[in-house]
């Protein structure tokens, strides 16, 4: 019992149980696509019932963007992509945010989904520049 306490441990990270390696902001971007397709479709409908699904599955739909987006921020993009790109820090907490309570999930407003959408595909720029090198 004691060697496996004081056996060495391999460190490794992934976004799931198995260190695939694969990351993509497009899995952010096509869940806030959602969320602005949503948006728009309950501006032209007041059934009540239509209008209460899509409250739930424009949450969800948020609630996945900030996981893609927190997955490549804290797995993909390491240190060195910090230095090359300084604004990507404040680029995903803004774009998590607009994600959030105080915007897409806890509103139906599309010029916040296209914020969004712009944030996502700015984030999408500095993912592919980091392929290249």
């Amino acid at each position: 019992m004691f060697t496996r306490f004081f056996a060495p441990t391999i460190e490794v990270s992934a976004h799931c149980d198995l260190p695939c390696g694969v990351y993509d902001p497009a899995q952010a971007r096509i869940e806030a696509e959602s969320v602005k397709k949503i948006c728009e479709k309950v501006a032209d409908n007041d059934d009540a019932d239509f209008r209460m699904r899509a409250m739930i599955i424009k949450e969800q739909r948020s609630e996945l963007v900030k996981h893609h987006l927190w997955v490549l921020w804290t797995d993909y993009f390491k240190p060195p992509h910090f230095e090359q790109f300084p604004e990507l820090h404040v680029l995903v907490n803004e774009a998590t945010k607009l994600a959030g309570a105080s915007g897409t999930k806890g509103s139906f407003d599309v010029a916040t989904a296209d914020e969004l959408l712009g944030k996502i595909d700015r984030i999408a720029e500095i993912f592919a520049e980091t392929k290249k090198g």
